[in-house]
């Protein structure tokens, strides 16, 4: 079992005080939103770091106002990094930071409960499903995954458990004729 972070007080997430000092109802209060947790989830596992990417793949119809709010958001209480584009001087990169990257298990388990308890398109499960299979150790290797991509600016790998994923997802969907997220089928 994963032994919880012990962070400083200088470590926390720069964040305004909640309704109470409860541990839930601070993160709730954080990412209980619509779109901040499908935001991390499309930065963490489609690998999407520009706007227009996120904007473009967003699977659930992301508004471009609110996909700009929320990054923005995320970037504000240190959840993300907005970051120059090397190969453009108009392009910004958003990067996870740690205590992003450190809300992989939390992400997967929702999936994890999702695919159990709602009708979930089997393309779309399938990476809650490999994840809850994999458990903590196959997370640890996603969160080094990100890690190396996010913190140290290294390509995503080519054979890594992020691209596994991506690809199992994408082979049911060619099986079933259509793309994760269509409505197709």
């Amino acid at each position: 079992m994963m032994q919880p972070v012990q962070l400083e007080a200088h470590d926390k997430l720069p964040v305004p005080p909640g309704r109470s000092g409860c541990p839930v109802n601070m993160t709730a209060e954080l990412l209980g939103d619509r779109w901040s947790l499908i935001v991390l989830r499309d930065i963490m596992f489609g690998g999407f770091t520009h706007f227009r990417e996120l904007l473009t793949n967003s699977l659930e119809g992301i508004a471009s106002n609110i996909l700009s709010a929320r990054l923005a958001k995320l970037v504000a209480i240190g959840l993300l990094t907005r970051d120059d584009d090397p190969s453009h001087k108009q392009k910004v990169e958003y990067h996870l930071t740690e205590a992003a990257i450190q809300l992989v298990p939390v992400i997967a388990s929702l999936g994890e409960w999702g695919a159990r308890w709602l009708p979930t398109e089997p393309e779309l499960a399938v990476r809650a499903d490999m994840l809850a299979r994999g458990g903590p150790p196959m997370w640890e290797q996603v969160m080094d995954e990100l890690r190396d991509e996010h913190l140290e600016s290294r390509a995503r790998l080519d054979d890594g458990i992020l691209t596994e994923l991506n690809m199992a997802a994408r082979r049911i969907a060619a099986e079933r004729g259509d793309r994760p997220g269509s409505d197709d089928g």
